[in-house]
């Protein structure tokens, strides 16, 4: 999934002498949001604010992409006082019959309404899934993933183990290491968390590969929880549910939202698809946790899905975003950067020369209104209480977004980001 948000930079940290907490110590902001405090507190405001170069940021352009024929986004919606009840706790008729329609016509799958849930997000849904997994449950987890799922992981007490992420396997492991049942119990269960196209890097895993991956999914003892927040950018659309043999009879979870292709993080609009027994247990859940979703982001969301308006969106944003990737790719190869980026997503993937790390780099971008998200924060074997004494093997990684960028900001922004590169090599190698 993304973040955008500007928080207020609270921390559960004490103080003061006074009452103790009744709640949890144990529950750090996300790692994007202690670059977004940091920020701040450097720059004197938050990112985002005039001025600012949002590098860091997970989201999207939210206007037109005109240059590309994108169709306009809704500017209103229209409320009647039965959209003031009580939303349904699985969500609006209207939504899931959208996203029915909209993943049978597009990728060929038979799905029913009864095999989606609504959630207010991406990350709800995710959340939700990981706090009812079962305790026989293994979830396989790349090294390099989306900061957020370390926290969802951690918070829900969830059992997870790593898969290699390296230079040597492109950031990209092959499908059967999330299934790898060396040391397991006979009798565990299986459940990679991936998102596809991956967020920081852009890898992204179509077509046979894809096939192969959701084969193994459905095999007995086996399942997934596939991410698929970026399908739109890359060429072409990308989902599982494309290749599911048999949905009802799986414990495959593909996740996706309006946050990143449909262009509106803000009306905060999920969904999670899966069995229909599984999306009873989420609904069970939302009917005395959650409560449902907002009825007007949801009905919001159904202008999104109209099938002619989808059908243009998904070819602007593959275009545009295919733009931008490759301009931004072409300039950090000609500064001396080592690009392991992907064809997917709307991140560049990107390495320091040796001496230099990520950390030293995003405090003198501070100063001069920019951020880059550290490597180390999307590192998931990192150790949750942000223990200063651990070291990450990404020190000199860290992700570049293009995705809020406009496209006429192109040179200042890489003519800024050259201009702090350089000065910072110079006094540290000794080099111009």
């Amino acid at each position: 999934m993304g973040e955008q948000g500007n928080g207020n930079g609270i921390t559960n940290e004490s103080e003061g002498p006074g009452v103790e907490s009744f709640l949890s110590d144990n529950c750090p902001p996300m790692g994007i949001y202690e670059t977004l405090y940091a920020f701040r507190d450097s720059f004197g405001s938050f990112m985002g604010s005039e001025g600012t170069h949002p590098w860091s940021q997970g989201f999207p352009l939210t206007t037109q992409l005109e240059k590309f024929d994108g169709p306009p986004l809704p500017d209103s919606i229209g409320v009647s006082s039965e959209d003031r009840f009580y939303p349904k706790a699985w969500g609006h008729p209207e939504l899931r019959d959208s996203i029915v329609d909209y993943y049978n016509s597009q990728y060929g799958s038979s799905i029913t309404a009864d095999n989606v849930m609504i959630f207010a997000g991406g990350r709800p849904g995710i959340y939700t899934v990981m706090a009812f997994l079962k305790e026989h449950v293994k979830v396989r987890i790349g090294n390099i993933e989306w900061p957020a799922y370390l926290d969802i992981l951690e918070q829900s007490n969830t059992d997870y183990e790593v898969v290699p992420f390296t230079k040597e396997n492109n950031f990209h492991p092959d499908n059967s290491l999330y299934f790898d049942r060396s040391g397991l119990d006979p009798e565990a269960f299986i459940m990679p968390v991936i998102s596809n196209p991956q967020n920081p890097s852009g890898q992204t895993r179509y077509g046979e590969e894809l096939r192969e991956l959701i084969q193994m999914a459905e095999q007995p003892g086996n399942g997934i929880l596939l991410d698929e927040a970026y399908e739109m950018f890359h060429t072409p659309s990308v989902s599982g549910i494309q290749y599911v043999e048999d949905l009802d009879d799986s414990n495959v979870f593909i996740a996706c939202a309006c946050t990143k292709g449909l262009q509106s993080p803000g009306i905060r609009v999920g969904w999670i698809v899966s069995s229909k027994r599984n999306i009873e247990t989420l609904a069970n859940f939302s009917s005395f946790g959650m409560g449902g979703v907002s009825h007007p982001s949801q009905l919001y969301a159904v202008k999104l899905l109209e099938q002619s308006r989808v059908k243009k969106a998904r070819l602007a944003v593959e275009k545009h975003y295919n733009w931008q990737r490759e301009r931004y790719g072409r300039a950090f190869e000609e500064m001396g950067l080592g690009v392991y980026t992907g064809n997917g997503g709307f991140y560049h993937w990107l390495e320091l020369p040796q001496g230099l790390t990520s950390a030293e780099l995003n405090r003198r971008l501070f100063k001069k209104g920019a951020a880059i998200l550290c490597a180390s924060d999307c590192d998931m074997a990192r150790p949750h209480s942000k223990d200063p004494s651990y070291v990450s093997p990404y020190s000199r990684f860290f992700r570049f977004s293009f995705g809020p960028l406009l496209p006429e900001t192109f040179e200042s922004d890489i003519e800024l980001f050259r201009e702090v590169l350089e000065e910072y090599k110079s006094d540290t190698l000794g080099s111009s």
